[in-house]
């Protein structure tokens, strides 16, 4: 009988060794999160502990042993009883759903703080800390573009500050998480996903991905750092000071899988690398996402779009006759008026614009009509405009 006792509480020893980090929230939109959990559970209770109390009266009562039960074999309707059945039922429902649409738009990640706590309301003129986001193969970059630093597994902002969380991520889907402070986003390659939080206390908070995304993701995790704005000056100057550069070829090293990396400071991050992060096209050889999805916004280029490319490697694919010639027909840029002055190989073209419009960097604009904008020349094409 002892035995059994003690395998009916094992439950509950695993029930207290997890710690309750939802239900002991350290910043405003976490607490806001745990009471829409406390009162949609308070309000199921409300028919799960009848129903559960009704079950063990009615086998108690109907049990084989009590012969003085009453029996009705003609028993078939009871509108007193099925208004109750149906009328509490709807009423839960009809506050839950009420209690769900007001939260899910109140919180938002998305939708921009309008008070730091309860009692704390902000200003109009307060801005908000911006933090970039990177979900790495296997572990976490934060840029503040304010300061112009950068961190691997290691976070830190101010106390009773608002933060806005920009995020990506390299490779595959990923869940940024930090329980105390706000609820979970994703992050994914090529796309950028906003959270907005804040803590009210000091301290360490535990940061994780809460999505499984390879072999390393058990070490996704890092410490947030509540500070006060005297402490949390102190911590950006110790990065400045400790850190190195974070360039394009610096992140490329850091894009690297790897697992268990310790905390890393950069105190000079340059000023395009976030930009090129997200777009993938930290390799300043590979087209940007942007700009890709404008060139598609405009109708894109046509068959010099879809036939004649080079290969990510730079090397020319091997195809037959094409529309623009018995000999294979290759874009090897789109350029401007002035990058037309280049040479290229004999078995390539260039795509000459007639107008002075930039179209490499950051210079293709959505709307933007190409359809007169550009011409194919072939090689003897080329040497008779140039």
């Amino acid at each position: 009988m002892k035995s059994l006792r003690l395998a009916a509480l094992a439950p509950l020893a695993f029930i207290a060794a997890c710690k309750p980090v939802v239900l002991a929230p350290a910043g405003d939109i976490a607490a806001q999160q745990r009471d829409v959990l406390v009162i949609s559970t308070l309000l199921m209770l409300l028919i799960i502990i009848p129903v559960i109390a009704l079950v063990i009266f009615f086998a108690w009562k109907y049990r084989e042993s009590n012969k003085d039960a009453e029996y009705d074999p003609e028993f078939h309707h009871s509108t007193r009883l099925e208004l109750v059945i149906w009328a509490a039922p709807l009423m839960i429902i009809i506050a839950l759903g009420a209690l769900t649409w007001v939260g899910t738009h109140l919180l938002d990640p998305y939708r921009p703080l309008d008070r730091i706590a309860a009692d704390k309301p902000i200003t109009e003129d307060y801005a908000p800390l911006q933090v970039q986001v990177v979900a790495m193969d296997w572990k976490w970059m934060f840029i503040y573009p304010e300061y112009g630093v950068a961190t691997i597994n290691e976070l830190a902002v101010p106390v009773d500050r608002p933060v806005e969380f920009t995020m990506t991520a390299t490779s595959v889907m990923n869940a940024f998480y930090i329980p105390a402070m706000a609820g979970m986003i994703y992050a994914m390659p090529a796309m950028e996903t906003k959270l907005n939080g804040v803590l009210n206390n000091e301290g360490t908070y535990e940061g994780f991905s809460s999505h499984y995304s390879g072999h390393g993701f058990s070490h996704m995790r890092f410490d947030t750092q509540a500070l006060p704005q005297a402490g949390f000056d102190s911590w950006i100057e110790k990065v400045r000071t400790e850190g190195g550069a974070l360039d394009r070829a610096r992140y490329a090293e850091l894009e690297k899988p790897s697992e268990a990396v310790p905390v890393m400071y950069f105190g000079n991050v340059a000023p395009d690398l976030w930009h090129a992060v997200l777009n993938r096209c930290v390799d300043a050889n590979r087209m940007c996402v942007d700009e890709m999805m404008a060139v598609d916004e405009v109708g894109g280029f046509g068959m010099a779009g879809t036939l004649n490319v080079t290969e990510l490697t730079q090397k020319v694919f091997t195809r037959g006759p094409t529309p623009f010639g018995s000999q294979p027909v290759v874009v090897d840029a789109f350029c401007t008026v002035l990058d037309s002055q280049r040479v290229y190989g004999q078995d390539q073209v260039i795509v000459a614009a007639r107008d002075t419009s930039p179209l490499r960097g950051h210079g293709l604009k959505p709307g933007m009509s190409l359809t007169p904008t550009f011409t194919l020349l072939s090689a003897p094409q080329r040497a008779q405009a140039l």
